[in-house]
């Protein structure tokens, strides 16, 4: 049985003064690809993953949109999220 996943991540401090999102691909409980916001691009951690990377990161339009998702998927969601994370006491 082959499992592929990927996962998606959104990491708020202080509130949405500082957002990261980070995308996760994941084959067979390994962790074969990246992208962080903080870094900008795509990273490799296997020969497959690193061809994965060289092909996304070199798509200026593609890299745009990834970099967007911290104000599309995270920022626009925290006002639904943080009401049953953020303030739940």
């Amino acid at each position: 049985v082959f499992q592929e996943m990927v996962k998606h991540e959104c990491h708020f401090i202080n509130g949405t003064e500082k957002v990261r999102f980070v995308e996760r691909y994941i084959y067979n409980r390994f962790e074969h690809l990246r992208f962080d916001s903080d870094v900008g691009r795509f990273e490799g951690f296997t020969p497959f993953g690193e061809k994965q990377a060289q092909y996304w990161n070199s798509n200026p339009e593609w890299m745009e949109y990834k970099r967007g998702q911290v104000d599309n998927y995270c920022r626009h969601n925290y006002q639904g999220i943080a009401p049953f994370s953020v303030e739940r006491k």
